[in-house]
């Protein structure tokens, strides 16, 4: 069994249902496993409320398969990659099963854009959290019990009050949606203990079919999901991990902020994006460089007052353009289809996190950069987060795999999506020619001899120092430190001056990455066993060449959307069509501005970027014809077709 296989590590998981409970009577539903014997026409129901409420014409990937798993009433692991289509996956069962699908969602500042997102197609979704007024919350709950809420949202700690589960005994129940549920998982990256409790579903709700959901876990966060939810009829689906509009590129640390602002300058000028860095000094001091270099930036970290962290997301959330720059504490669930690119100021602590955070960049299909530089302090502060924080020896070393893993991607000479993909059990064939290894292929070099002078400098130097002062040494740069702990006398003084501190520090970072050296907690470079056989001429060493150049010419511009989206979807087009639809798709973004502004919504919760490329492409000049467009379906037709129509007969003719 998976609990078994997974021994004492699971004993903390079992929290006791054991409640109190009010004295008077409850009644109590108890929902019927199938709520409808005739499985065709569920699968008919399920299709039809995704052309009709939803807008598009047919399921992608597992969806169809998870929806039909769940409406027979039985439970699901559901393994789907940021905007590939999860919600779906359990909004669609919870409609029609009888019922209100109650979704846990561990971020309440999310809550009300996920539940106005849903209103806008005509569904009555609601939440409960401690940002309701008592009338408020009684409200809800009201229309709770009177049946009249689709979909309901809760954060787990909300839910597992005993006021909360007696209120749900009253109610039928059609599903329980566990979101971002590698929570639940201490091997997981975003563990929170607030999730240790839902295992109770399974006691107090035990006919009610219940998913987990998620972007990524490996195998042995899998296995504690379904141990700690106790999912007992679970089927787990596993989509592909690939995102293909997502251009991945990884850079050496040098100068960072200007690093920074040339790659959003010349790449994204007036698009929405995340910048992660790894220090709330630092999320602070860049969005303020970037505020005074004329771009839209805004911090968010968990430092930050309240209310001064719910204005900044409503702003990011609600307007176009915008750059939040912030810890990792920001982004889970984060439901903004048009992020265009998602920068890293350093090195994530692994690659579940890194996959999950570039994730969140072009939900929409539209092409997207993830972009990241790191060097060799990056590597020092993981590891000293790590024996700092909390954890057994076990934990922690698994974790210095992970981070020994992230560097070796980081490093890798191959495809990047190949080799990401890999981490997670997927193989991709051919490489995918849109990562900076593919599009600008790895020049390697026999860096043997230069490795091995570099090892040997630092055994010479007792492993006791950093890769500064070990570099120092073998550039022959006499630094009062140097000098007065007699270094100037070792062998290795002075015998690398061929390459420069560039150079060096490169190959450090790649004998880090191949294990070959290590980094402890105070930053020292020590020796690490396997390399051995270098240091005595036994094996050659082949490492990526650092090339030492200007910044890149910039390259041409992308057509672009009229957020500013470089859009590589669009066929190239010159002359006046092109500038006809661009005036098109500018006029129809303008009025989903207007139209956003006036109900103080998000723009993609009118239409997604997708839509409205779609409508400046296809240039639909009936309702009928509107609403074969995808993203539009019949509430959504009924609210803003014909101001739509409206722009799109004004225009010019193809």
């Amino acid at each position: 069994m998976v609990a078994a296989r997974l021994g004492l590590f699971l004993a903390p998981a079992v929290v006791s249902c054991d409640r109190t409970r009010k004295a008077i009577h409850i009644p109590r539903w108890k929902p019927r496993q199938t709520m409808n014997p005739d499985i065709h026409q569920q699968n008919q129901d399920a299709l039809q409320i995704l052309r009709s409420t939803f807008g598009y014409p047919a399921f992608r990937g597992d969806q169809a398969a998870v929806i039909d798993h769940l409406i027979q009433g039985h439970d699901a692991l559901v393994l789907m990659p940021t905007g590939g289509g999860k919600s779906l996956c359990y909004q669609i069962p919870a409609l029609v099963r009888a019922g209100t699908g109650v979704v846990v969602s561990p971020l309440i500042a999310l809550m009300q854009n996920q539940v106005d997102r849903l209103r806008e197609v005509g569904l009555r979704a609601d939440f409960l959290n401690s940002t309701l007024t008592a009338a408020a919350a009684a409200q809800v709950q009201r229309r709770l019990v009177a049946g009249q809420i689709d979909l309901l949202y809760v954060a787990p700690e909300r839910l597992l009050m005993p006021e909360t589960l007696d209120l749900l005994h009253r109610v039928r129940v059609s599903l329980f949606a566990v979101d971002e549920a590698h929570c639940i998982s201490q091997w997981g990256h975003d563990f929170r203990k607030d999730y240790l409790g839902l295992n109770c579903l399974a006691e107090e709700f035990p006919q009610v079919p219940r998913v987990a959901l998620t972007a990524t876990a490996d195998e042995r966060t899998r296995e504690e999901i379904v141990a700690r939810l106790r999912l007992r009829t679970c089927r787990t689906f596993v989509s592909s991990f690939n995102r293909p509009n997502i251009h991945y590129r990884i850079s050496d640390k040098r100068q960072s902020k200007e690093q920074l602002l040339d790659f959003l300058n010349s790449e994204h000028p007036l698009d929405a994006g995340i910048i992660y860095a790894s220090t709330r000094n630092e999320v602070e001091a860049t969005a303020t460089w970037l505020s005074a270099h004329g771009r839209p930036a805004i911090p968010y970290h968990a430092g930050l007052p309240p209310l001064t962290r719910q204005r900044n997301l409503e702003r990011f959330l609600q307007e176009d353009g915008v750059i939040v720059v912030a810890t990792i504490a920001f982004g889970m669930g984060i439901d903004k289809p048009d992020v265009r690119f998602v920068a890293h100021m350093g090195l994530p602590k692994n690659l579940e996190a890194y996959y999950q955070e570039t994730g969140r960049a072009g939900r929409d299909g539209l092409p997207a950069n993830a972009w990241m530089i790191y060097g060799m302090r990056d590597v020092i502060l993981l590891r000293q987060l790590l024996d700092s924080g909390e954890g057994g020896e076990e934990f922690k070393r698994l974790e210095k795999q992970k981070i020994q893993a992230m560097l070796g991607y980081c490093e890798s000479t191959g495809c990047r999506r190949q080799a990401l993909l890999r981490y997670f059990g997927e193989v991709m064939p051919q490489p995918c020619g849109n990562c900076d290894s593919c599009l600008e292929p790895v020049i390697t070099w026999d860096a043997t001899i230069a490795a091995q002078m570099a090892l040997s400098c630092v055994y010479r130097t007792g492993q006791r120092f950093g890769v500064n002062h070990v570099i120092d040494v073998l550039r022959g740069n006499a630094t009062p430190r140097l000098l007065a702990l007699k270094h100037d006398r070792v062998s290795t003084y002075g015998i690398g001056d061929m390459h420069t501190e560039t150079v060096w520090r490169s190959i450090f970072r790649q004998l880090i990455a191949t294990g070959l050296v290590k980094v402890d907690e105070h930053g020292s470079i020590q020796l690490d066993p396997s390399s051995g056989p270098l240091l005595r001429g036994q094996q050659p060493l082949h490492l990526r060449l650092e090339a030492e150049r200007a910044p890149a010419k910039r390259k041409a511009k992308r057509p672009k959307t009229a957020a500013g989206s470089k859009d590589a979807s669009h066929s190239p087009r010159t002359g006046f069509a092109a500038a006809a639809n661009d005036s098109l798709r500018d006029a129809l973004a303008r009025h989903r501005l207007e139209l956003a502004r006036s109900k103080n919504l998000p723009s993609y919760c009118i239409f997604q970027n997708a839509t409205l490329d779609a409508m400046s492409q296809q240039r639909p000049q009936t309702l009928a014809q509107l609403r074969t467009i995808p993203g539009v379906g019949d509430v959504k037709l009924e609210k803003y077709g014909a101001s739509f129509l409206e722009i799109l007969r004004q225009a010019s003719p193809r």
